[in-house]
């Protein structure tokens, strides 16, 4: 749980920095695959672009005429109607400016809704091994800081890089109509401009990817210490100066790489500005002896002067804003890292669709293993018949979970099958396999909403009578009657207004209201006390009737009744029977029996 402070400066190989023609062809593809939907509103945005600059181009041509001719031939009429061509052409520029950035702003928006939608969507589809796998808040930074990130980039960076194109562009053709040799001068300086940029961009690239990692474990110490789970197990071991100094080392690094992001390119951004002043200079040094010669008009000098700041603005911005969407790319390269990712748990190309169970079970020949060389389940072989209860005990490690776990295909075998109703579950598809799977955990999972939601959440479309059915034969429904809100009462983040055992009874109500044909209870009675147990067992064994249910158990008297006992050790089923026959066998079941016969009595006796 602790990080150290690293002081050592990041040394940026350029042999490792990608090529950044190959970065263009291949990400902006597949950026504009995004903006493709509203190409209409993209084709209105680069309109409003192109009429704007043009609408700018017009006050140094009049400012030409002004001084050229209005002025030395005394004609007041032209030097009106010249002024208000300068005030017009800047009212109607602002005017398509405003439209730019709505229509901008409005394609950010919708890209980053659809890149929000699609980022969820396509990690909800991944296995659950890489939520396991994941760092902690990383998906949620990918998801939120990185497509606000990308918005920025459409609405800011890209159509800032148009824009100052295009006006650059609309500046050139002027300014050489006006005087190719004060082009020249004038574009004798551009190189400057650019050559730098290059390296720059690549620079701040890779920082900003690091910025970005960086980010997302603040993210992470974010939400794992200020949960309701979080925030409780730092006050029970009181250990807050511990994790704040955990998360001072972790914003320090944060902050120290956003620093040299923010830094680099500072000298490059100065000699633009004084290059930027250097020109006219050098204009009004050229295009004055050109006057003193008799080769050109002072207004020639003045419009080319004021369509200068055209010129270079544009060219400077265009260094400024390569630098920035280069640096983008790193937002880019992260989300498309996760929408490149292969679920690990998929849909069989001809997978099929279950529409009704019977409830027939059958591992053959099962192994699985979590990493290479370390199996937790081998040669399973166990078959259980529609209707029938099987319990699952076994010491911690055993693989109890795990075989569940691969019953709803959170998990695929390394080798063997898994089969329910004769169907291999890897030619089935996912969402009709779980539709018949109801779940009770160990560790129940309540959402910050009400009673009636969370009871709801299998069966959303289900009336208020059949959740309240549901909570009856769950020994739950006269506690939620008595409480002011009754099912209206909000339960609190993960159901923290609860106790355990009520937190356990609404995910057993909320499974029995899912209605499923088989039924998979992992610890299902393990945080009620022994009168609410009884209850409950009561009820489960009703319930159970018709249904083929698998129960995963620590305390063995609970699972006396199950039609069969099958004990696992190391991975392997070492025992099957009945309560009484395993207890006659006095093997690993018999053992674990009178242990834990003998620590209850101690408990008891205490």
């Amino acid at each position: 749980m602790s990080a150290a402070i690293s002081t050592k400066k990041t040394h940026i190989d350029p042999r490792d920095l990608p090529d950044l023609a190959e970065i263009e062809r291949a990400t902006m593809r597949r950026i504009f695959s995004f903006l493709h939907p509203y190409r209409r509103q993209a084709l209105l945005v680069l309109s409003s672009i192109v009429c704007a600059a043009l609408c700018g181009a017009m006050p140094p041509l009049f400012l030409k005429r002004v001084v050229d001719q209005a002025i030395p031939q005394n004609r007041v009429g032209l030097l009106f109607l010249l002024c208000g061509g300068m005030a017009l052409g800047p009212l109607l520029a602002g005017l398509f400016g405003v439209a730019q950035r709505y229509l901008a702003a409005f394609i950010a928006e919708r890209v980053m809704f659809d890149l929000r939608v699609q980022l969820f969507r396509h990690v909800q589809r991944q296995s659950l091994g890489y939520f396991t796998n994941a760092k902690s808040g990383e998906v949620v930074s990918r998801v939120l800081n990185d497509v606000q990130g990308v918005g920025h980039m459409l609405q800011e960076n890209l159509v800032k890089l148009l824009q100052n194109a295009v006006v650059f562009t609309v500046s050139t053709t002027v300014i050489f109509s006006l005087d190719w040799r004060l082009a020249l001068v004038a574009f004798a300086l551009l190189p400057a401009y650019v050559l730098p940029a290059r390296r720059v961009g690549q620079t701040r690239k890779v920082l900003k990817r690091r910025a970005q990692a960086r980010m997302a474990e603040v993210t992470g110490i974010l939400m794992e210490t200020l949960s309701v789970s979080g925030a409780l197990l730092l006050k029970v071991f009181g250990t807050e100066k511990k994790e704040t100094k955990r998360l001072k080392a972790k914003a320090r690094e944060l902050m120290d790489v956003s620093l040299r992001h923010n830094l680099v390119g500072r000298w490059f951004q100065m000699l633009m500005k004084l290059f930027e002043e250097l020109g006219p200079v050098l204009v009004w040094a050229a295009g004055g002896w050109f006057v003193l010669r008799g080769d050109l008009k002072l207004g020639t000098i003045v419009a080319f002067v004021a369509l200068l700041r055209k010129l270079y603005a544009p060219a400077s911005d265009l260094a400024g804003v390569h630098v920035d969407v280069v640096t983008s790319y790193a937002y880019f390269d992260r989300i498309f890292a996760v929408l490149d990712l292969e679920p690990a748990i998929r849909n069989a190309p001809d997978a099929i669709r279950l529409e009704s169970v019977e409830g027939a079970i059958d591992f053959r020949n099962l192994s699985f293993s979590y990493a290479p060389d370390e199996p937790l389940l081998r040669d399973i072989d166990l078959r259980i018949a529609p209707g029938e209860c099987v319990a699952i005990v076994g010491p911690s490690g055993a693989g109890k979970s795990t075989l569940t776990s691969l019953l709803l295909r959170l998990y695929d075998p390394t080798a063997g099958a898994i089969l329910v109703d004769g169907h291999d579950i890897r030619g089935v598809r996912l969402k009709s396999l779980r539709a018949h799977i109801g779940v009770v955990t160990q560790e129940t999972y309540l959402f910050h909403a009400s009673i009636l939601d969370n009871v709801r959440y299998a069966r959303p479309d289900a009336r208020p009578e059949e959740v309240a059915q549901a909570a009856r034969a769950a020994q739950i429904h006269d506690f939620i009657t008595g409480l002011p809100d009754g099912y209206e009462t909000i339960v609190g983040e993960r159901g923290y207004r609860l106790s355990g055992g009520e937190q356990q009874r609404l995910a057993i109500a909320r499974a029995l209201l899912k209605d499923p044909k088989i039924l998979i209870l992992d610890e299902a009675t393990s945080s009620l006390d022994s009168t609410n147990e009884t209850l409950i067992q009561a009820a489960l064994d009703r319930l159970l009737v018709g249904r083929t249910s698998l129960i995963v158990a620590h305390r063995l008297a609970t699972i006396r009744k199950a039609s069969r006992i099958v004990v696992l050790d190391r991975g392997r089923v070492a025992e099957i029977g009945g309560h009484a026959e395993l207890l006659e066998k006095g093997g690993l079941y018999a053992a674990l029996y009178r242990q834990q016969f003998a620590v209850e009595s101690q408990q008891s006796a205490s």
